[in-house]
């Protein structure tokens, strides 16, 4: 399967990019081509409700910065994972701005399944994270896969690079 795993931390060797990379690792011994990009690096302006993209743009936004790099990436994906730090109770803002948009295109072409990688400092700061994720994966039509949580005493451990290795799996 080809799989995009975006990669939202700020902190390149940070805990939620030990994790996206682990999964990296895990897919690739499965034989799926992978491709991960750290969308923390890129310059990707939120959506601007302008409705461009609704009307002249015919599906094409009419901001033009990284996210054109993202698109033909993110729709020819058969497996999304979003890799993001929990900073304040949600997906981080990195993240955000790929998500939202993808209002221009509904949703990518080919996903079909998706994960979610979250780490943070504190334990219980979950929740919104994942419902958020939950509920795009309803929307897109796509199988939820799951997701794998890190907090403090969790990150860069076996345990957690064994439930990553798990998710992959489930592919």
């Amino acid at each position: 399967m080809n799989i995009l795993i975006l990669q939202a931390s700020p902190r390149a060797n940070g805990n939620t990019a030990w994790m996206a990379e682990e999964y990296k690792k895990a897919a690739e011994a499965a034989g799926h081509e992978v491709t991960l990009v750290n969308v923390a690096k890129k310059k990707i302006a939120g959506c601007m409700a302008c409705g461009y993209c609704r009307g002249k743009g015919e599906g094409a936004c009419i901001q033009k910065d990284d996210m054109q790099e993202l698109y033909p990436l993110m729709n020819g994906a058969e497996v999304l994972v979003l890799a993001a730090p929990i900073y304040y109770f949600t997906l981080c803002a990195q993240i955000q701005a790929p998500i939202q948009r993808m209002y221009c295109v509904q949703k990518p072409a080919k996903v079909k399944k998706m994960a979610l990688l979250m780490s943070s400092y504190s334990p219980g700061v979950y929740d919104g994270a994942t419902a958020e994720f939950r509920d795009i994966c309803n929307y897109w039509g796509v199988e939820n896969t799951g997701f794998v949580s890190a907090k403090i005493d969790e990150q860069k451990t076996e345990a957690t690079k064994q439930k990553v290795v798990d998710l992959v799996m489930k592919l």
